[in-house]
């Protein structure tokens, strides 16, 4: 009895020993498949390189989706409603009217210009003020700017609000112009559709490219690979550093891709600046976020780790010692 108890003690603090060294087992080959990149800088630093490149290429373009759909809904909340009142509303009619669009939820800012106003500014802005001077009366009608909420400024609602304004018995005429918006969102869900079907073909080549990088190391090292299956190692034992080395190429890839789409919206900067200075306008290029980074190395990681684990699959199961 005190036998099968002891034996027991010796199975548990087996197995806890086992369990207590096996975080060392894996950092020391972590930390070795770390080192078989360094004796191979070469391949190591163009499968980086390559890597990098390829996932800066869509997360620049994921940029600059975010910073266009950015843009696009600063103007989405500043698109405007034009109301043309008829000839013969008041201006005490014209303020009751502004007054009560004021109360409207989904309106924002409500701009009254009276008739004079408007005639004052034509006669500016067309160059014909002396000859608008004989005219009996004044042909423009009072307006009213509407600016719609930031919910009610999409198409569908936008229109919606414009025939609820349209209802006002002051109004003779209403205008939306909601075209370009609706062909803004049309190319924005364009360019959104590009973006994921050049990032699943790059993502594709990476995989590709990483399990090719390690399907040489293998062959490399495939007569020790087979001595090491002689004297009893498992295949899950072998196939762990080359796991390691391809989860080291996506990290280093993931970094330089970073790196490479914050040197690219820098770049960009200037140029944004210039332009948007011709449009008497100021807009900041908006780069990567901490989660966003994190998001990019994690996802350049797991390609490593797919295109390793494709690789050591398929050629360590054909590695087998010779009879001999």
């Amino acid at each position: 009895m005190s036998e099968l108890h002891s034996s027991g003690l010796v199975e548990r603090e087996g197995f806890f020993r086992r369990l207590l060294t096996l975080p060392i087992r894996h950092l020391q080959q972590a930390i070795g498949s770390l080192g078989d990149l360094w004796r191979t800088p070469f391949t190591s630093v163009m499968t980086i390189f390559v890597l990098g490149i390829s996932l800066a290429l869509p997360a620049t373009l994921h940029l600059f989706v975010k910073n266009a759909q950015h843009v696009s809904e600063q103007w989405d909340s500043a698109s405007q409603i034009t109301l043309f009142l008829k000839l013969s509303t008041s201006e005490k009619s014209g303020q009751n009217l502004v007054n009560r669009l004021k109360l409207y939820p989904e309106i924002a800012t409500v701009h009254y210009i009276s008739a004079e106003q408007a005639l004052k500014e034509f006669k500016i802005l067309s160059g014909f003020g002396q000859s608008l001077e004989y005219l009996d009366k004044n042909p423009l009608p009072a307006t009213v700017l509407v600016t719609p909420t930031q919910r009610s400024s999409q198409a569908q609602a936008a229109n919606e609000l414009l025939a609820k304004l349209l209802k006002e018995r002051e109004v003779e005429q209403g205008k939306l112009d909601v075209e370009w918006l609706t062909r803004l969102e049309a190319m924005a869900r364009l360019i959104e559709d590009i973006v994921v079907g050049v990032a699943l073909l790059l993502c594709l080549s990476v995989v590709l490219i990483v399990g090719n990088t390690i399907r040489l190391a293998i062959l490399n090292q495939k007569d020790a690979i087979a001595i090491m299956k002689l004297v009893g190692a498992t295949d899950s034992f072998i196939q762990r550093p080359f796991l390691y080395s391809g989860a080291w190429y996506g990290i280093f890839g993931g970094l330089l891709s970073c790196v490479a789409v914050a040197v690219l919206a820098e770049y960009l900067t200037g140029a944004i600046a210039e332009l948007t200075d011709l449009y008497n306008s100021s807009f900041e290029l908006q780069g990567l976020v901490f989660n966003e980074i994190l998001t990019l190395i994690g996802f350049a990681i797991l390609l490593g780790l797919l295109g390793s684990y494709i690789s050591v699959r398929q050629h360590i199961r054909a590695i087998e010692p010779n009879a001999d």
